[in-house]
């Protein structure tokens, strides 16, 4: 018995030592310290937009780009602010450049029509063509900072969503020409139409973007629909482009 004793006391004397000197060697949690980095910024966004899977009668130029403008606020999480999530408000802008097409969106047919010519009794086209798509837009992100008190000097990472209202939609066409490559006015001939009717007004869209410093890459992939559903054929569009943040 007397020998059992002092085995327990010997094995429980072992574990307190232990004990304390892993509790004396233990470091403590590194403190980040977020109050010199800013909680706001502005995010621009410059790039390639490209209408996938369109039919045949669509032939959209690789020229098609797109321009956002956003002001963010960014919350670091308490317990890790390595990440945060960003919400904010901004105009985005689509600019799809057309190669001989025509986009009739002031038509009055049940489908909004792409032609060759401008009018469908002769040749005539436009030099340049676009349609253009402008959004009031709400972006969500959830970020990530490897180093969170100087994001200047971090890589960063976020994907998110975006979801917006449709502000306008205008086509502009510039210099009317015939079959021959030929100038119909020597005033180079600029048109331009306005109308939201084909298109819908409200657009959803899936984020990501990798960058270091105030510089990163992003895309975008919309997963609703440009043009009204039994309105046209089926197009998501996506993009690619640079940004410039704050992030």
């Amino acid at each position: 018995m007397k020998q059992l004793l002092l085995s327990v006391f010997t094995i429980s004397m072992f574990i307190s030592a232990n004990a304390q000197t892993t509790k004396t060697t233990e470091k403590p949690p590194v403190k980040i310290d977020l109050s010199n980095r800013a909680s706001d910024h502005f995010m621009i966004q410059y790039g390639k937009d490209s209408w996938g899977s369109t039919p045949d009668s669509i032939r959209t130029k690789s020229s098609s780009r797109h321009f956002n403008f956003y002001f963010m606020l960014d919350k670091p999480f308490k317990n890790n602010p390595k990440f945060s999530v960003a919400y904010g408000a901004g105009i985005s802008s689509s600019n799809i450049f057309f190669d001989k097409n025509y986009v009739n969106i002031k038509s009055n047919s049940s489908k909004l029509p792409f032609s060759r010519s401008v009018s469908g009794s002769d040749s005539s086209s436009f030099d340049k063509f676009k349609l253009t798509t402008i959004f009031l837009e709400a972006p969500v992100e959830l970020r990530y900072y490897s180093n969170p008190e100087h994001p200047g000097s971090s890589w960063k990472f976020a994907i998110g969503a975006k979801v917006g209202t449709l502000l306008s939609a205008y086509t502009k066409g510039k210099d009317l020409q015939n079959k021959n490559g030929q100038s119909l006015y020597s005033n180079k001939y600029i048109a331009k139409e306005s109308s939201k009717k084909y298109f819908n007004t409200t657009r959803l869209a899936l984020s990501a973007r990798a960058g270091y410093g105030a510089f990163g890459l992003q895309f975008s992939y919309q997963l609703t629909q440009v043009i009204k559903e039994g309105f046209g054929p089926e197009v998501r569009p996506y993009s690619i482009g640079l940004t410039i943040s704050g992030l």
